[in-house]
């Protein structure tokens, strides 16, 4: 009985990142979540659970330095590889960013200033299309 029970928080943890995947979400707001319906599932269970689903590679985990804790973001088809991440700091939403130019700077910071940026973690900041409409 134990296993289904765990099966079924895992299912809900996993559903409701695959539903928020445009966000960065903390362990914390998926306990208060869970915690404001009936579905109270326990803290370490959800960590456990994150650290396994970042194994897999089906979610990502992000330190958010204005947030001082780690985030973690489901990734459809389990290719969030080789690409910017641009990150609304108004709503938290989360743009997958393939783009050509920022390949020609990554060339260039490797070749002109021998640094290589890893661009799977790196994530640009600033303000999303729909937040800067309000």
């Amino acid at each position: 009985m134990k296993n289904t029970y765990n099966t079924k928080q895992r299912e809900r943890i996993l559903k409701y990142l695959k539903e928020n995947k445009d966000s960065n979400i903390t362990a914390e707001e998926i306990l208060n979540y869970f915690n404001s319906t009936s579905n109270n599932i326990g803290k370490a269970t959800i960590y456990r659970y994150l650290n396994d689903l970042v194994k897999q590679n089906i979610i990502k985990k992000y330190m958010v330095e204005n947030r001082n804790c780690s985030c973690y973001q489901y990734v459809e088809e389990k290719n969030c590889e080789e690409h910017y991440h641009l990150k609304c700091e108004k709503c938290n939403k989360i743009i997958h960013l393939k783009c050509d130019e920022l390949k020609q700077l990554q060339n260039h910071i490797a070749k002109k200033h021998n640094f290589e940026i890893d661009s799977v973690k790196t994530i640009l900041y600033g303000i999303c299309k729909e937040c800067n409409k309000k």
